[in-house]
């Protein structure tokens, strides 16, 4: 549908925004912090080759997300079925559980790296995990105020 009649599609809006906030979180981890920062890589218990051969791997997928995400957002743009508020939200709530996974999952459940290296780990952690939940607090704020402003006549 391309005409005046094209209804919005929130929900496929959010999934599109989380794809894309998943790239852009992983993009400035991957640009800050692996590469400007040399705080860690992405798979730092073997070799510094590995190390490195990680890293490009990370790249390479954030790429691949981000490039498919545009494109979606193309495509329900092209169809006029793109919510902007719902795609907002889906960017700030993939950008925090990006976040919370990489803290939780990657640094403590699989110890793949950590935030840093020979320093007092507690501060880093909480930092990283509290900046992810405020971004997915955020976008459940969001969500939630689009939701009511959709329902309400």
């Amino acid at each position: 549908m391309t005409g005046p009649a094209a209804a919005l599609d929130p929900r496929r809006s959010t999934w599109v925004g989380a794809l894309l906030g998943i790239g852009v979180m992983a993009a400035v981890d991957q640009i800050v912090f692996h590469q400007i920062l040399g705080w860690h890589h992405f798979y730092d218990r073997a070799t510094p080759d590995i190390a490195l051969l990680s890293d490009g791997l990370l790249h390479a997928a954030e790429l691949i997300v981000l490039v498919a995400g545009i494109f979606l957002v193309a495509d329900l743009s092209r169809r006029r079925a793109l919510s902007r508020a719902a795609l907002w939200s889906g960017v700030l709530l993939g950008a925090g559980a990006f976040q919370v996974f990489d803290g939780l999952v990657d640094h403590k459940a699989l110890r793949v790296h950590q935030v840093r290296y020979e320093v007092e780990l507690l501060p880093y952690d909480v930092a990283w995990n509290v900046a992810g939940l405020l971004l997915l607090a955020g976008g459940l704020a969001m969500a939630l105020r689009a939701r009511r402003a959709r329902q309400t006549p």
